[in-house]
C-alpha cells in the first residue's frame, strides 16, 4: 500500500510538471509576470499629492516654479525621446526597455525623494519622461509571445491590472494621508520598494525572439509584398471584421525562422504603411479626434492639482486627492467597460458622439475653473476623465478594426506623437515661463475653450455624417422600390432608340 502511495505521489507530481512546463511555455506565463510588474510599477500612493508635495516645507518650491518651469520639462522630454524610444523598443525586442523603464521608475522617484531644488527637479520630469516614452515596451511586449487568438485576453488582462494598480496607488495614499499613517518622504521610500519588486520581476520576463518590425518571420519578410496585394484585392463583401481577421492570419508564430531587416527598411515600410492607413478617410478623422483629445487630456491632468490648490488653498483639500484619482478611474473603467455592450453603430453616430461628449467635457473643464467649491470641482474633473476614457475606447476599437496589429502600433504612435506636439506648443505658449507663463485659471479658460472647438466640430461633422448616410439610404430604397416597367422602359420611341444606340 505504502508503494502504491509513493507511485501515486510521483506519478501525480509529474504530472504537475508537466502541466507547469507547457504553462511555462505558453503565454500564460509571461502574461502573468507582466501584470504583476504592471500592478507594483503603477501604485504610487504619492501621485495624487505631489503638488502638495512639492509646494510644502519638504521642496519648498513655489506653485508658479512646479507650474511654469519645472512639469513643462516633462512635456519637451516626452517629445525629444517618444519617437527614439518606439524604435529601440522594437529592436531590442521589448523586455530590455521594460527594465530599464522600471530602472528609470526608480530613480525618478528616488531623485523626488533625496534631491532639491528647481534644476534636480527638472532631471526628475526628464527621468519621467524616459518613463513614459517606455510605456510603449509594455503593451507590445505580450504581442511578441502571445497568438493572435489570445491578444484581447491579454490586452484587457495588462490594462486592468495597470488600472488597478493606479487605483489602489489612490486609495492607499488617501488612506495613509488621511490619518497621518506616514509622511510623504516615507510614502516615497513604500514606493521604492514597491518599484523594486516590478524591476525584479521584469528580470523573469522571457526574451522574445521576434518584434512587429525589426524581427519578424522570414517567411512574412519574403512574402509580405504578396500578402498585402492579395489583401489588397480581397472583396470588399468580406466586411472589416473578416479583413482584420485576414490580417491577423498573416501575423507570423512563434515558431517561425526570424529575419533581422535594418532601419532603413524599417523606416522606408513605416512610411508606406502611414500613409496607406491615413488615406482612408474615416481612420483619419478618429485620428484627428485622438491627437486632440489626448493634447487637452494630459494638460487637464498634469495640472489638475494645482487648480485643486487654487479653488482650496488649505492643506485640508489634500485629503481628498486620492478619493478623486481612485473614483475617476474606477468610474473610467466603468464605462469603457460598458462600452462593449451598446449596440450602436459608431460608422455613423461615432463623430456626433465625439462632438456630443467633448462639449460635455468643456463644460466640466469650465465648471472645474469658475466655481469656488472643490467639490464641483472634484467632480467635475470625474466627469471630464470619464467621457474621455469613454471615447478614447471607442476610437481604439474603431480604428483597430481596420488594421493588422502592426499598423495599428504605428497608428497608435503618430496619433499620440500629434498629440504630444500639439501639447509641447500649447506648453510652450501658455504655461512656460520662457512663453505667456498663464496662471492656472486662464490656463483652464484656454483648455475649455480648446474643447469646445474640438465640440463644434466634430459635432458639425457628425451632423453631416448622419444626413449622408441617410440620403444614400433614401436613394437605395428608392431605387430598389422603383417598378421594373419604369426602369426598363421608355413612354417616347426616341428615347429607346437613344438607349439602344
Amino acid at each position: 500500500m505504502k508503494l502504491w502511495g509513493d507511485t501515486g505521489d510521483y506519478l501525480f507530481g509529474s504530472v504537475r510538471l508537466e502541466a507547469l512546463k507547457r504553462w511555462r511555455a505558453g503565454w500564460g506565463y509571461p502574461t502573468t509576470l507582466l501584470c504583476i510588474y504592471g500592478f507594483f510599477s503603477t501604485v504610487k500612493p504619492i501621485e495624487p499629492f505631489l503638488i502638495p508635495y512639492l509646494t510644502g516645507p519638504d521642496k519648498n518650491l513655489t506653485v508658479e516654479k512646479v507650474t511654469n518651469e519645472i512639469f513643462p520639462v516633462w512635456t519637451y522630454s516626452y517629445l525629444a525621446v517618444l519617437m527614439p524610444v518606439f524604435l529601440l523598443t522594437d529592436w531590442l525586442r521589448y523586455k530590455p526597455v521594460v527594465v530599464f523603464q522600471c530602472i528609470n521608475l526608480f530613480v525618478t522617484t528616488a531623485m523626488l525623494l533625496w534631491l532639491q531644488g528647481v534644476a534636480a527637479m527638472q532631471a526628475m520630469q526628464f527621468a519621467y519622461a524616459v518613463v513614459t516614452a517606455s510605456e510603449v515596451a509594455y503593451f507590445s511586449y505580450i504581442y511578441s509571445i502571445a497568438e493572435l487568438k489570445h491578444y484581447r485576453k491579454a490586452t484587457s488582462y495588462c490594462r486592468s491590472v495597470q488600472l488597478l494598480g493606479y487605483t489602489v496607488g489612490s486609495v492607499l495614499g488617501q488612506l495613509l494621508v488621511s490619518f497621518n499613517l506616514m509622511s510623504y518622504n516615507n510614502i516615497l521610500v513604500l514606493t521604492l520598494v514597491l518599484i523594486s519588486i516590478a524591476l525584479v520581476t521584469s528580470l523573469f520576463l522571457p526574451m522574445p525572439q521576434r518584434s512587429m518590425f525589426f524581427h519578424r518571420s522570414q517567411e512574412r519578410h519574403e512574402t509580405g509584398n504578396v500578402e498585402e496585394q492579395d489583401a489588397q484585392e480581397l472583396p470588399e463583401a468580406l466586411g472589416r471584421e473578416d479583413m482584420c481577421a485576414v490580417d491577423g492570419e498573416m501575423a507570423e508564430s512563434p515558431e517561425e525562422p526570424v529575419r533581422t531587416r535594418s532601419c532603413s527598411q524599417v523606416l522606408i515600410q513605416l512610411w508606406r504603411d502611414f500613409l496607406q492607413c491615413y488615406s482612408t478617410r474615416e481612420l483619419l478623422y478618429w485620428s484627428v479626434w485622438w491627437a486632440l483629445a489626448t493634447c487637452g487630456y494630459n494638460q487637464t491632468v498634469n495640472y489638475v492639482q494645482v487648480l485643486w490648490q487654487h479653488v482650496e488653498p488649505s492643506q485640508n483639500f489634500t485629503v481628498y486627492n486620492g478619493g478623486v484619482e481612485a473614483v475617476s478611474n474606477l468610474f473610467g473603467a466603468a464605462t469603457a467597460y460598458g462600452i462593449g455592450f451598446t449596440q450602436v453603430d459608431w460608422a455613423q453616430w461615432g463623430e456626433l458622439a465625439l462632438g456630443s461628449f467633448s462639449g460635455l467635457g468643456a463644460a466640466a473643464l469650465f465648471t472645474m475653473t469658475f466655481t469656488a467649491n472643490i467639490w464641483a470641482c472634484y467632480a467635475g474633473y470625474i466627469v471630464f476623465k470619464c467621457l474621455y476614457i469613454l471615447l478614447i475606447t471607442i476610437a481604439m476599437f474603431q480604428i483597430a478594426t481596420d488594421l493588422s496589429m502592426e499598423r495599428y502600433a504605428l497608428i497608435f504612435g503618430a496619433n499620440n506623437f500629434g498629440a504630444l506636439v500639439l501639447q509641447t506648443i500649447i506648453t510652450s505658449v501658455v504655461v512656460d515661463g520662457r512663453g505667456l507663463g498663464l496662471g492656472i485659471i486662464p490656463q483652464f479658460i484656454i483648455y475649455g475653450s480648446y474643447f469646445s472647438a474640438i465640440a463644434v466640430i466634430f459635432f458639425l461633422r457628425g451632423v453631416y455624417t448622419i444626413m449622408r448616410v441617410r440620403q444614400s439610404h433614401r436613394d437605395s430604397t428608392t431605387a430598389e422600390e422603383e417598378p421594373p416597367s419604369l426602369k426598363d422602359s421608355d413612354t417616347c420611341p426616341e428615347q429607346r432608340l437613344s438607349r439602344r444606340n
